[in-house]
């Protein structure tokens, strides 16, 4: 739901310049549920990055994709996306139901799609015994989501690092403008990958500490997160997202303010 409430713009020349080309929006999807979601058990014989979606998975995606559509992102005729997206089965058969095989993102809209190793899961090691799966995640609500390293595995700092290498690259791909943005075009990044990585994303993104991290509630299936370009000329969540989806999602009022700030300046607080 669009955050309208009082606000308007007020855009200096500098900033109109500045987002000719910036991509729009960054969209982040969280894939949809999976055979995990049926039977934990898989995990067991079954390698993380290969668990498929399930039925329901697959109809959560499809749907999503129309969602994103009807909210009115795309209101210029010339909107383009970009797609980035996990190497994990699940992620990629989300981005799949997401086009809806060229219907609801035609494929002359489509600009690129690019499959991306630094947005997998965090790694949770080889195949994944019930009672140590479940006694890591005891451990790790103890001892910190960060800084937890799983047996064999990876920690969310880990996760944070490999997510920070690729926005910085991303940034100076915005930068040079390597995805042939023009003033005329509505260029949107959808980026299809996992819970902890999109939370990290987050993070990265806007400089938020491991305390704040820490607050924050993982997405739901298919559920998405919009960054948009504010009349500030910088990257929000509360463009598009309202106040109270924030809180639910764990920013704190300090936090929500912030993206307010980064959204439309300091006249509008």
């Amino acid at each position: 739901m669009t955050n309208t409430g009082n606000l308007s713009c007020k855009k200096s020349f500098n900033n109109k310049q500045k987002q000719n080309y910036l991509p729009k929006r960054i969209i982040l999807v969280r894939h949809g549920e999976t055979q995990v979601n049926e039977d934990e058990t898989v995990l067991e014989y079954v390698p993380n990055y290969k668990i498929k979606l399930s039925k329901k998975g697959r109809h959560q995606a499809h749907k999503t994709g129309s969602k994103i559509r009807e909210i009115k992102l795309f209101q210029n005729s010339d909107w383009k996306v970009f797609f980035y997206v996990s190497p994990s089965s699940r992620t990629r058969e989300t981005m799949e139901e997401i086009m809806g095989g060229g219907e609801t993102f035609p494929k002359e809209k489509v600009v690129g799609v690019r499959e991306e190793c630094r947005l997998r899961e965090q790694h949770f090691g080889n195949f994944q015994e019930m009672e140590t799966r479940k006694k890591i995640k005891r451990m790790r609500n103890g001892y910190g989501k960060f800084f937890y390293r799983v047996p064999d595995g990876e920690s969310s700092a880990d996760v944070h690092d490999r997510v920070s290498a690729f926005l910085e690259g991303l940034w100076r791909d915005m930068e040079t403008n390597r995805f042939g943005n023009g003033p005329s075009n509505e260029l949107n990044l959808i980026v299809v990958s996992h819970g902890l990585t999109i939370l990290l994303f987050l993070m990265k993104c806007f400089n938020w500490s491991i305390d704040q991290f820490e607050g924050l509630t993982n997405p739901g299936n298919c559920e998405y997160r919009v960054i948009e370009v504010g009349c500030n000329g910088e990257y929000s969540l509360s463009v598009h997202h309202q106040d109270e989806e924030l809180r639910e999602w764990g920013l704190s009022q300090e936090m929500i303010e912030e993206q307010k700030l980064r959204a439309y300046g300091p006249g509008f607080l």
